[in-house]
């Protein structure tokens, strides 16, 4: 058994890693370090933990645990890791976005590999730290990977992507509480999303430079993402789906589906969905995720699996419930 300590346990993302780590079978859960909640049960922030794990929240933290998850708010990790010190040995896997692009992932002695199993598994095998990508970044490079891979993308790239409501955190603001989220549909951030940077550089990084016109959405549900992402494609469907089966083949969590898809079909897995059409000389491709799972706390554990040299889905044979 690995030991695993968590930074910032209270939130949703925080909430999430409890829940899945506690079923995982060689990761046991030392600690949950919380500045407002130290003492309390961790089920006074998380009532569906009842009868699961009977843990307090602590203020100190212990500097020999194997493993340490970050699950702070984005550019509060850096500064916590500057104000405590952990063992040269200690995994560190920043679920924030202060690692995630590659002029901030050198820290001290930690060198950090951005967490896109699909992306780059071999590299995330290697890494003695890991920076999780974001929700949306996970939902929309998986949609694009194939193609970009394949020199596909040689044209402007469109994307619209709606959250749910627990993408904006647990704290309350004026576009997250029930009554104005319930019954209603806006857009925010428009092409200029924080998570456009991680996209850019992974696709740069495949040879497309190309623009991305995304506009991110507040859906009126609580979880999940439905990404679409449309650009000009000159080959034919069934050489579109060719490629997206070949690339995805060896990856357990991303499935090529030609159904078309519903969000209820990932909510509380680990897995993303693609799907396929073509219009003209258009290609549209959907992508879907729970993003507390695969766009969070799963894809962490999934990065961690890999990096110990375990089963990739250990702990994460998640399945959705549609109905």
């Amino acid at each position: 058994m690995k030991t695993v300590g968590i930074i910032g346990g209270s939130g949703y993302t925080g909430g999430e890693l409890i829940r899945l780590l506690a079923q995982h079978p060689k990761l046991s859960i030392a600690f949950v370090y919380s500045t407002t909640r130290a003492g309390k049960p961790l089920t006074e922030a998380h009532p569906d933990l009842l009868g699961t794990l009977d843990m307090n929240f602590t203020g100190t933290i212990d500097p020999n645990v194997e493993v340490v998850f970050l699950c702070l708010g984005h550019g509060h990790s850096e500064r916590f890791l500057a104000e405590h010190t952990f063992s040269d040995t200690t995994v560190i896997i920043d679920l924030g976005n202060d690692f995630r692009l590659k002029a901030n992932r050198k820290w001290n002695d930690k060198d950090f590999v951005y967490g896109l199993p699909e992306f780059q598994r071999e590299a995330i095998q290697k890494a003695k730290a890991i920076a999780n990508p974001g929700c949306f970044a996970t939902a929309i490079q998986l949609a694009l990977l194939p193609l970009a891979k394949e020199g596909g993308l040689t044209n402007e790239i469109h994307i619209n992507a709606t959250t749910g409501s627990t993408g904006a955190g647990v704290g309350l603001s004026a576009t997250s509480h029930f009554s104005w989220r319930n019954n209603n549909l806006s857009w925010y951030k428009p092409f200029t999303h924080q998570h456009l940077g991680e996209i850019e550089e992974t696709l740069r990084s495949l040879g497309t430079v190309n623009t991305l016109h995304f506009l991110p959405q507040r859906g009126a549900f609580t979880r999940g993402i439905f990404a679409t992402a449309y650009t000009a494609f000159e080959g034919s469907l069934e050489e579109a789906y060719a490629r997206y089966e070949t690339y995805y083949a060896s990856h357990p969590f991303t499935q090529v589906s030609k159904t078309p898809l519903s969000l209820k079909q990932v909510v509380n897995s680990n897995f993303c969905f693609l799907h396929l059409h073509k219009h003209e000389n258009t290609l549209l491709i959907t992508s879907i995720i729970d993003n507390l799972i695969k766009g969070a706390s799963g894809q962490a554990i999934q990065n961690l699996n890999l990096l110990m040299g375990w089963e990739e889905d250990l702990g994460l044979r998640l399945k959705a419930s549609t109905f």
